[in-house]
Parts: C-alpha cells; structure tokens; sequence
C-alpha cells in the first residue's frame, strides 16, 4: 500500500472522464444493453484480482459505476490511479 496523495497529485493524475468524489475516484461507463456491462464488470473483477485492489462496482441497466478508494490508507493513493489507467487501457483495447 502507499500513501495518499494530495489533492494536486490526484489532479494532475487522475484518468480522462475519471471524477474526484470525496476520498474516491469515480467513472460511469454506459453500454448499449446490460450484458455489454455486466461482461465490462467481470473484465473490472479479474483486473481487481490480479492487482488485489477491488473497486466498488454498480451495474445498472446500462451503465456501469466503478469507485476508487483505497480504505487502508484513508484516501486516494497509487494504487488507485494505476487500477483506474489499467481500466482504461482494457477498455479502448
């Protein structure tokens, strides 16, 4: 685990339509039906457990909400901005 960051390297780091919600990072995907996003959230889970850091993940009808904290360290840290860019990549490959 690392430390949390401040508020500026949160800023400076955080991924393209990713947002800042308290001590999270936050981002809706929207699909075109519910499989798509429920198929988005196992992609999500298996990416969880090969880095061991597992966000919080809502499946709606069709989006997809994916939060960012890390509970240990009481904020944001590392481990959370390179899980979101590891999101990101997977879903524009």
């Amino acid at each position: 685990m690392g430390d949390v960051l401040s508020d500026d390297d949160v800023d400076d780091r955080l991924p393209e339509e990713w947002s800042r919600e308290g001590d999270e990072i936050v981002r809706t995907y929207e699909f075109d039906d519910y499989l798509r996003g429920v198929n988005f959230a196992q992609m999500v889970g298996e990416i969880a457990e090969s880095q061991f850091h597992h966000p919080e993940i809502v499946i709606g009808y069709k989006e997809v909400e994916i939060r960012l904290t890390s509970h240990e360290e009481g904020g944001i840290t590392d481990d959370d901005l390179e899980m979101a860019e590891l999101i990101e990549s997977e879903r524009n490959a």
